[in-house]
């Protein structure tokens, strides 16, 4: 089984804010993205794939004005996005990278993984929007209470159908040169990644927070979760 990188998760209080923040930060204006009436959030994209990172992309997601999520209370959408600790620091703050996602071609074995080292990644619940070329659809792990996890450094696990984004996805200009994940269980997580051969991230000791390097048409930018 291997399991890589999916996408990176920046989340933005509305997505004029995270469009205007990609752009600043990036120097690129993110694609289209689409709706998840599951969740009642919407999202634009753009590749950040390359070498060592086959199919990478990063989401900029929010919470879509005026959506009721299908999901309703007690249950919670993805990503901690309804926590109002986290969402405020969005507003106030701006955009930030919060979590990033893993694709394996087999999810109950990776959930039974994590159950294994003691960590409850939640469902695998089915999901899908609708794009330009179609219908994507896809399986993926969401806590009841929505959390991340490790404050977002364990990374939630999605099972692609038949068809993945990056395939309609233009290039962007972007690539991702490393993602880096700190966390003082680092030697479990480190385990755990090997368990389901998932190779690229690098494992650190330290407080909970996300590093990444991105080349940019302004050079290399690096993106760090707020502590």
């Amino acid at each position: 089984m291997k399991t890589e990188l999916d996408h990176l998760v920046v989340v933005a209080h509305n997505l004029e804010q995270g469009v205007a923040w990609c752009e600043h930060t990036l120097g690129v204006t993110p694609g289209p993205g689409g709706e998840h009436p599951l969740m009642g959030t919407h999202n634009r994209l753009l590749r950040i794939d390359g070498p060592g990172w086959p199919r990478a992309y990063l989401e900029i997601i929010a919470l879509q004005p005026g959506c009721e999520p299908e999901r309703r209370p007690p249950l919670r959408r993805w990503f901690d996005m309804d926590d109002l600790t986290l969402m405020e620091q969005v507003r106030t703050q701006g955009p930030q990278l919060r979590h990033w996602v893993a694709r394996t071609p087999k999810l109950e074995t990776a959930l039974t993984t994590c159950q294994q080292w003691g960590w409850e990644r939640g469902p695998a619940l089915a999901a899908s929007r609708m794009t330009a070329s179609g219908l994507l659809q896809w399986r993926i792990s969401v806590r009841d209470d929505g959390q991340r996890l490790l404050d977002g450094v364990l990374p939630t696990l999605i099972e692609w159908g038949g068809v993945h984004p990056v395939d309609a996805m233009p290039a962007s200009g972007l690539r991702l040169h490393s993602l880096t994940l700190q966390h003082p269980q680092a030697a479990s997580l480190r385990d755990w990644a090997q368990a389901l051969a998932l190779h690229g991230p690098d494992w650190v000791a330290g407080p909970a927070a996300l590093h990444a390097q991105l080349e940019t048409p302004r050079g290399r930018v690096s993106l760090h979760s707020p502590r």
